[in-house]
């Protein structure tokens, strides 16, 4: 698992301005068109901005599934709870960082995975935070 550098080609869509219900649909809604650059509202930090592709189930229960890309800003400050990018002796895995009380586990987001608390003797290294999920519907 390598990381893929964010390039510097605006990728550009044609969008609509407008809200879409996800329960009954409106009746009327105004619909403007422009142009939407996909970087300025996914990329916080172009440089520190990297894509990953997701092997295993171990977060299916956050919507995170095998063959999914995920962003992972390198400059995010990883906190409590956050979904992280995580370097386990010398292996990336992605997982919910619990961080407590000087306790330290990787939370996985299916049951069948137990945490991995953190060993004394092991190498942990948080990577990036992951800001966006890249799934595929269709």
């Amino acid at each position: 698992m390598q990381p893929i550098p964010i390039t510097a080609v605006p990728l550009s869509l044609q969008g609509f301005i407008a809200t879409v219900s996800a329960g009954f649909p409106s009746p009327a809604a105004d619909h403007s068109q422009k142009r939407i650059d996909l970087n300025d509202h996914l990329i916080r930090n172009k440089e520190a901005t990297f894509l990953f592709r997701v092997r295993g189930d171990s977060m299916t229960g956050i919507g995170i599934y095998d063959g999914d890309t995920l962003l992972v800003d390198r400059s995010l400050e990883p906190r409590h709870n956050a979904i992280v990018l995580a370097v386990l002796n010398n292996e990336f895995t992605v997982k919910r960082l619990y961080r407590r009380g000087g306790v330290v586990k990787l939370l996985s987001e299916n049951p069948i995975y137990p945490p991995i608390q953190i060993k004394q003797g092991e190498e942990l290294s948080v990577w990036g935070v992951v800001t966006f999920n890249l799934h595929k519907l269709y």
